[in-house]
């Protein structure tokens, strides 16, 4: 029997896993993803895309940041 899991993301945590898989599609786009490796890809996806969006978050002000 399978275990479900029921999940519920923030705005903000969507658009980062959204990232995230996008990172993951290209590593296995790239054969670089395994049964052995692929929760650390997982992790390495995710943790550029959290990069990528602190860094947009840094260096772009939306407008209701001039508020």
């Amino acid at each position: 029997m399978t275990t479900q899991k029921h999940v519920r993301l923030q705005h903000s945590e969507s658009v980062i896993a959204s990232m995230a898989s996008r990172i993951f599609s290209a590593y296995v786009q790239a054969n670089r993803i395994d049964e052995k490796n692929e929760d650390a890809y997982i992790k390495k996806a995710t943790h550029i895309a959290v990069k990528m969006a602190d860094y947009a978050d840094r260096i772009v002000k939306s407008d209701e940041e001039f508020a």
